[in-house]
C-alpha cells in the first residue's frame, strides 16, 4: 500500500515539476523544442516540394508502370522508420556515397531522413485529392484546351485547403517520429537532440520530470495540429458552400 502510494507521489512530484519547466521557459526544454519543429517543419516544406507536384503529376498522366508505381508509393505511406533512418545512415557514412558531405549526426540528416518518411504520404495523399478533383473538372477543362502543366498547376490550387491537411498529417508523422532520427542524429546533446529522442533518453535515465514536459508540450503540438487541419477543412467546406 505505501509503495503504490509512493509511486503516485512520486508520479505527481514529476508532473509538477515538468509543468513548472513548462511555465518558466526552462531554457533546456524550448531549445530542445525548437530543434524538434524546425527540423519537422523544414522536413515537411522539402517533402511537399516534391511530394505534391509528384502525386498531381501521377493523378493526372498514364504511362506504363504507373499503377505498379502508384502500388509502391501507397505501400511506402506504412514505410518502417527504423528503415529509413537505416537507409540515410548508409547513405551519408563515411564508407557511402555522400559520406564525404559530412551530414551524418547533423540536424540536416535529420531533415533528409524525416523529409524521405513523410514524402510518400504527401504524394500519395495529393494523388488521391487531385485525381478526385480531375474526374469534377475533366470535362471543363478539357474543353477549356487548358494544357497538361496548366491542369497540375488549377488542380493543386484548387484543392489547396485539402493539401494543407496534408502537409499537416506530414507534420504530425515527422514530429511523433524517434527511430529515424536517433539513427541518423545521434542523439547529441544540444546539437542533434528531439523532444522524442530525449523522451527516449531521460526517462531510461529516470529524468522523468523533462520527460513528461516534452511529452505534454509534443501532445499539445499534435492536437493544435488536428485541430488546424480540422478547421481548415471546415472553413474550406463553408467556403465553399
Amino acid at each position: 500500500m505505501r509503495e503504490t502510494v509512493g509511486r503516485e507521489g512520486g508520479f505527481m512530484s514529476e508532473t509538477l515539476t515538468a509543468w513548472q519547466l513548462i511555465a518558466s521557459g526552462d531554457a533546456t526544454l524550448f531549445a530542445i523544442v525548437g530543434l524538434s519543429l524546425a527540423v519537422s517543419l523544414t522536413a515537411v516544406v522539402a517533402a511537399g516540394i516534391v511530394g505534391l507536384p509528384l502525386g498531381a503529376i501521377l493523378a493526372l498522366t498514364r504511362f506504363p508502370g504507373r499503377a505498379a508505381m502508384v502500388v509502391v508509393l501507397n505501400g511506402f505511406m506504412g514505410l518502417p522508420p527504423v528503415v529509413v533512418g537505416l537507409s540515410v545512415y548508409l547513405l551519408l557514412s563515411r564508407s557511402g556515397p555522400l559520406g564525404e558531405l559530412g551530414l551524418l549526426f547533423t540536424p540536416t540528416a535529420m531533415v533528409t531522413a524525416q523529409a524521405l518518411l513523410v514524402l510518400p504520404i504527401i504524394a500519395a495523399l495529393t494523388r488521391h485529392t487531385v485525381e478526385d478533383l480531375w474526374l469534377e473538372y475533366r470535362e471543363e477543362l478539357s474543353a477549356m484546351g487548358v494544357g497538361w502543366a496548366s491542369r497540375v498547376a488549377t488542380l493543386l490550387w484548387d484543392s489547396r485547403f485539402s493539401l494543407v491537411t496534408v502537409l499537416l498529417a506530414g507534420f504530425g508523422r515527422a514530429a511523433a517520429e524517434v527511430g529515424t532520427v536517433m539513427i541518423v542524429g545521434g542523439n547529441i546533446d544540444g546539437f542533434t537532440r528531439t523532444m522524442t529522442t530525449t523522451i527516449a533518453l531521460e526517462t531510461s535515465r529516470g529524468n522523468l520530470a523533462l520527460a513528461i514536459g516534452l511529452g505534454i508540450i509534443l501532445i499539445l503540438l499534435i492536437l493544435l495540429v488536428n485541430a488546424t487541419a480540422w478547421g481548415v477543412r471546415v472553413w474550406a467546406v463553408e467556403r465553399a458552400g
